[in-house]
Order: C-alpha cells, then sequence, then structure tokens
C-alpha cells in the first residue's frame, strides 16, 4: 500500500494535479475565489468525485486560515455571516448527492456548472437587486447545497456578491470570508462518511505547498494585474477545464 501511495506520487496525475493547483491558488490569491470552481473538475477527472474532491475541500479549509486575518474588517459580515450560516446548514443535504450518485454523473455536472459560470462570470450581466436576509439566507442555502454535493459552493454566491457597487477589495473580502466559513463543515460529512483515507491525506499533502506558495502570489498580483485581463484568463480557463470534465 505504501509503495503504490509513492509511486502515485510521481505519476502524471500528480503532475497534473499540481499545475492545477499552481493556477488555482493563484486564481484564490488574486480574486478570493476559484480553487474549488477549478479543482472539483480536474480533480474528478483524474481520481474520480469521492476521491479527488475530498482533498480541495481540505486544501480549502487549509487555505482560507491564510486570508481571512487580512480580510475580516474589509467584508460586509452582516451579508456574508447570514450567507455562511445558511451554507453551513444545507452543506451535509449535498454531500448526500457527493456519496450516493453515480461519479460519472457527477463529474458531467460539475464540468457543466464550470462552463455555464464561465460564460456568466465574463458576460456583463450581474444581479442588480438588494440583499435582503431572506435572499441572502436562499443564496447560502443553494451555495451549501452545490459545495456539499460538488465541492464548490462559489457559482452562486460569487454571482450575487459581485452583482453590489462594492469596490473590488471588499468584493474579495466577502468571498474569502464567506468561504472560511463554509471550509470546515464542508470537510465533516467526507470525513464521516470515510471519504478522507490515508490516500487522500497523502495526495493533499503532496498537493498542499503548492497551494501555499501560489496564493500569496495571487494577493499580490491583485495589486498589479488589471481585473479585465483577470476576468478573461478565469474565462478561458473555466471553459477549459469545464468542458474537459464533461468529455472525459
Amino acid at each position: 500500500m505504501t509503495a503504490e501511495l509513492l509511486e502515485g506520487l510521481v505519476s502524471w496525475r500528480m503532475l497534473a494535479a499540481a499545475c492545477a493547483v499552481v493556477v488555482a491558488g493563484l486564481m484564490r490569491g488574486y480574486a478570493g475565489f476559484g480553487t474549488a470552481i477549478l479543482l472539483a473538475p480536474i480533480f474528478s477527472v483524474l481520481w474520480g468525485p469521492r476521491a479527488g474532491i475530498p482533498i480541495l475541500l481540505i486544501m480549502e479549509m487549509l487555505v482560507s486560515v491564510q486570508l481571512v486575518p487580512k480580510v475580516w474588517r474589509q467584508a460586509n459580515q452582516r451579508v456574508i455571516l447570514p450567507l455562511g450560516l445558511a451554507a453551513c446548514l444545507a452543506t451535509p443535504f449535498g454531500a448526500y448527492v457527493l456519496l450516493t450518485a453515480d461519479g460519472v454523473v457527477l463529474k458531467r455536472v460539475i464540468g457543466a456548472l464550470v462552463l455555464v459560470f464561465g460564460v456568466l462570470i465574463l458576460s456583463p450581466w450581474r444581479y442588480r437587486g438588494t440583499r435582503p436576509l431572506g435572499l441572502n439566507i436562499a443564496v447560502g442555502t443553494v451555495s451549501g447545497l452545490m459545495k456539499g454535493a460538488t465541492g464548490m459552493s462559489g457559482p452562486p454566491v460569487i454571482l450575487y456578491l459581485l452583482s453590489g457597487m462594492e469596490a473590488a477589495r471588499e468584493h474579495r473580502a466577502n468571498l474569502i470570508l464567506f468561504f472560511a466559513t463554509i471550509a470546515i463543515v464542508s470537510v465533516l460529512p467526507p470525513l464521516i462518511a470515510g471519504l478522507i483515507d490515508l490516500t487522500v491525506v497523502v495526495r493533499t499533502l503532496a498537493l498542499l505547498p503548492v497551494m501555499l506558495v501560489a496564493v500569496p502570489i495571487g494577493a499580490r498580483l491583485f495589486h498589479v494585474v488589471p481585473e479585465r485581463w483577470y476576468r478573461r484568463f478565469a474565462f478561458a480557463i473555466l471553459v477549459l477545464v469545464g468542458a474537459i470534465a464533461l468529455i472525459a
């Protein structure tokens, strides 16, 4: 078993995963999101949803620790905390889908969601309404269900939070705080269900240093790279990985 694990660490799958983690870390550091949206389809293709999604959930949890202290005061806690609480309560119900759904079908659903989100993030459309408590809870619930089922809570809450007129710095802080709020809870269902085994832990430990290096670099790029460049780059990456998950 140990020999197989070590051999797996030098495989083409781990190399592909490491390259994806670099890009995901840069996206997460720059924009406050991108880790799960990019890694969920790629890890699902490489190892299947039940083996791949727990890896990104653990990484998401650990990466959040890096970023939250720096953005806590910049975030709109009145909006984010109800969103996060609703998402936390809904995540275990979404996890039931991860545990019971057909792996191939789930992988393709993840790919389709990423493709749709990629198109929406590049488009000029944004939700322009207010953010009452009830809507915050509804969006948080949908995000939590998606987090549990696919590892991705991002698409609904990102489109929702980016709708406001706040500065890019506050948008980024809001997203970081939301993902941190839901991160710990999202790890519990796969842990309890036994999906986080030795193989998952070893792969996570191998990939985590790559992520921890890439995230701070992405955070520095936030102050240098124009947002319009980032949006085009993110669109291209999301469309590519979404298509791969659909056809692989």
